[in-house]
């Protein structure tokens, strides 16, 4: 398929921005993307090591849209954190807060002036809240276009569960409130079960789509034995590994995993067939040169990474910190459409990395069958 690279017109100049990411559950596995003998030095030595040693950040990756001139060098970069996603939630948060505050520091001498929190980079600071504020450089959690695009793929994923039941893991986070409130509008037809800790906060969330007439009904629940039921699973939590697993879910359901660290147990692939496990958060960026390893195939991209080169081709220069909001998650979603001669589209579906098929609407004899 041709790719328009025709250039677009954003309202203010381009800036330059960068990406933080940070080793996941495997961390010598992601190490090795930085450079590929760190791959063999065992996990449990880089735990110690990314404790104990002073290890600066690392350059992972540079970006560059394809409808810039290439001697204008990168539009971006991504960067590792280097603290491993266990660190991150278990260690002292001012240490791991630090870690992330050197990583912008290095962001900053590149010449980034847009700045986005990658994976657990945002939960940890607050959804950078937390983070000291820095003249001239803008930042984002990327959070809102996430949510944008998770929507995009529950619509996808809908037909194939009508008049069925929803479970949305870690409701009341910043991801999951802005999907709450997206999906407030549109014609559910289902039972939609908001799953969190705060019991506080999911009455609240739940309370906000009273006013809306979605045919929906609504349940709160503070436990994951909650998904034992649903259709379709969405989880938006931030955890070091896996939660969900076979003893979970029930026979055909469908879960779009939202999470990085990724949420779901690769053993559903084999203990589990069954079960389809949807990648989220993908998007496709035809137009966009990444240059090297980011962990997805050439030419996509995570969302939370698609908010930050928006807001940099864009000229913004408000940050989007804290819980993202529907009127951010609009603009972003706006911004892609301006761009879309790059892409910035719903990626086709991934499961644990690999090609799947969207699941087909159910048939009639299906739907009477289910009901």
């Amino acid at each position: 398929m041709s790719v328009d690279l025709s250039p677009a017109s954003p309202d203010q100049p381009a800036k330059k921005f960068a990406f933080l990411a940070h080793p996941r559950a495997d961390v010598a596995a992601d190490m090795g993307r930085v450079w590929s003998p760190l791959g063999r030095i065992p996990s449990a030595a880089w735990d110690w090591g990314l404790r104990r040693l002073p290890v600066p950040p690392q350059l992972l990756a540079t970006i560059r849209r394809r409808d810039t001139a290439p001697q204008a060098g990168p539009d971006g970069w991504m960067l590792v954190v280097p603290v491993g996603a266990r660190q991150l939630l278990t260690e002292d948060r001012r240490w791991a807060i630090d870690k992330v505050e050197q990583s912008i520091d290095r962001a900053q001498e590149l010449g980034a002036e847009i700045v986005g929190l990658g994976a657990l980079t945002a939960p940890v600071t607050g959804a950078g809240r937390l983070l000291r504020p820095r003249r001239g450089v803008t930042m984002t959690t990327g959070n809102a276009f996430t949510a944008y695009l998770t929507v995009e793929a529950l619509r996808r994923l809908l037909p194939a569960a009508p008049g069925s039941h929803i479970a949305i893991v870690g409701a009341t986070g910043s991801v999951g409130s802005c999907v709450v409130r997206l999906l407030a509008d549109e014609p559910l037809g289902a039972t939609l079960t908001l799953i969190a800790r705060g019991e506080r906060r999911l009455a609240s969330l739940a309370a906000s789509l009273a006013p809306h007439d979605t045919g929906v009904e609504v349940r709160t629940a503070t436990s994951l034995d909650a998904v034992r039921d649903a259709d379709l699973v969405l989880l938006l939590t931030s955890a070091a590994d896996a939660l969900i697993g076979s003893t979970h879910l029930k026979r055909g359901a469908v879960v779009l995993d939202d999470t990085q660290p990724r949420n779901t147990d690769p053993r559903l692939l084999t203990e589990r067939p069954d079960v389809l496990v949807i990648d989220g958060g993908v998007a496709a960026i035809p137009g966009i040169d990444v240059r090297g390893d980011i962990g997805l195939p050439r030419g996509l991209a995570y969302a939370c990474l698609c908010e930050t080169m928006l807001m940099a081709f864009s000229g913004h220069t408000e940050s989007a910190l804290g819980e993202a909001s529907v009127d951010h998650a609009i603009r972003m979603r706006d911004a892609a459409r301006r761009f879309a001669h790059l892409g910035f589209t719903l990626a086709e579906p991934l499961s644990f990395g690999r090609p799947v098929s969207w699941p087909e609407p159910l048939s009639e004899p299906d739907l009477v069958a289910a009901a």
